[in-house]
C-alpha cells in the first residue's frame, strides 16, 4: 500500500498551509496592505472604518446616495448628501495616500534592515495618528448625514440595509 505516504504528505502540506495564514503576502508591495486596501485608501473608501456609526443608526453619505430613490430623497437632500460625500472623499483621499506612504516607509525600514527601536516608535505612532484621522473623517460624515434625513427615512434606511425595523435611530441636527 503505497497510498499511505501520499495521504500523509498531503495531510502534512495541508496542515502547514493552514498554519501559515500569511503565505503569499510576502510578495505584496507593502506587506501590511493588500492591493484592495491600497485601492480603497486611494479612492477614499471607508473600509469599515465607520461601523461604529453605521451599525448604531448613523448612515453614511455614500450608502444614502446609493439608496436615494428608495429613500425618496428630495432634490435638496440629494444635493446635500452629494456635497457631504464629495467633502468626505476630498478629506479621506489625501489621508489614505499619507497612510500608504507611511506603511511603505515602515515596510522599507524592515525590508532594508534599517529599522531601529526609535524609528519603529516614530513610524508606528505616525501610522496610528493617520489611521485615527482617517477614521474620524469617515465617522464625522456619518454623524452629519443623520441631520439631513427625516426620521422615516432613517427607519427606511435601516430596513434597506438589513438592520431591521427595530434598529436604533438617531436624528441629530
Amino acid at each position: 500500500m503505497k497510498i499511505w505516504p501520499l495521504i500523509i504528505s498531503i495531510a502534512f502540506v495541508t496542515s502547514v498551509h493552514a498554519q501559515t495564514p500569511y503565505a503569499g503576502m510576502q510578495s505584496r508591495s507593502i506587506k501590511a496592505l493588500s492591493d484592495q486596501q491600497i485601492a480603497d485608501l486611494n479612492a477614499g473608501r471607508g473600509m469599515g472604518l465607520a461601523l461604529a456609526a453605521e451599525l448604531n443608526g448613523y448612515p453614511g453619505p455614500l450608502h444614502v446616495l446609493e439608496l436615494a430613490d428608495k429613500l425618496e430623497l428630495s432634490a435638496d437632500q440629494r444635493a446635500s448628501m452629494q456635497r457631504l460625500f464629495d467633502s468626505m472623499k476630498a478629506e479621506a483621499m489625501p489621508l489614505g495616500a499619507k497612510l500608504i506612504e507611511q506603511e511603505a516607509e515602515l515596510d522599507r525600514q524592515f525590508a532594508t534592515r534599517t529599522v531601529t527601536p526609535e524609528s519603529l516608535k516614530t513610524s508606528t505612532a505616525a501610522v496610528a495618528v493617520t489611521q485615527g484621522m482617517l477614521r474620524e473623517t469617515h465617522l464625522k460624515y456619518h454623524l452629519s448625514t443623520g441631520g439631513i434625513l427625516t426620521p422615516s427615512q432613517m427607519t427606511k434606511y435601516a430596513e434597506l440595509r438589513g438592520y431591521g425595523s427595530g434598529h436604533k435611530r438617531h436624528h441629530h441636527h
